[in-house]
């Protein structure tokens, strides 16, 4: 069902009121009132979008997805893959671009209690977006099922995620996703 323009923008407001939140405190010590409040919304209206602040999360996090790890890539203002090759490189470096553009955010989601929530639905999203990309070619379907291998990769991507912001994502999204390239696709440059 699509939402009008008052709903999107109430939820926007939601969202927003949301990321402020974190940049703040950890998202187990916010409350659903303190988001009401940083919205500036009922709390009738909430619940008519979310259900819960977990809900809340994981909607926010399927927004984010949704946006950020799509196949069809466009020109944004820190990064442009727009033109390029669309390869699992560029679409590696293109989730990279906007997790580092929202480090502050990642960084509180990923050191909150909700870190197991969040990266569940980063995963679940990374493996349709995988599906495409795994090599089953001399593969013995019988030996290594594909639904394995592509577990295998979005379980990798995400531990990688993890390394990166527990390391302060000193190293470019180019180079993680080169590594990762490495290890999973044997992909030398």
């Amino acid at each position: 069902m699509k939402m009008d323009r008052r709903q999107q923008k109430t939820r926007t407001a939601i969202f927003n009121a949301l990321s402020r939140l974190l940049q703040k405190k950890h998202f187990h010590n916010i409350t659903v009132q303190e988001i009401i409040d940083e919205a500036n919304v009922g709390r009738s209206t909430f619940y008519a979008h979310f259900e819960t602040k977990d809900d809340l999360l994981k909607s926010m996090c399927s927004d984010i997805f949704d946006h950020i790890i799509s196949e069809e890539l466009t020109a944004e203002s820190s990064h442009d893959y727009s033109d390029g090759t669309h390869d699992i490189g560029e679409l590696l470096e293109h989730i990279l671009c906007h997790l580092q553009d929202d480090k502050m955010e990642i960084q509180q989601i990923l050191s909150s209690e909700s870190e197991s929530l969040f990266l569940g639905y980063f995963k679940d999203a990374l493996k349709n977006l995988f599906k495409n990309y795994v090599n089953t070619e001399g593969l013995k379907k019988d030996q290594i099922p594909e639904n394995f291998c592509v577990d295998l990769m979005a379980a990798g991507f995400v531990e990688a995620v993890r390394w990166w912001v527990k390391n302060r994502m000193q190293y470019s999204p180019q180079d993680v996703a080169k590594y990762y390239k490495y290890v999973f696709f044997q992909e030398k440059e």
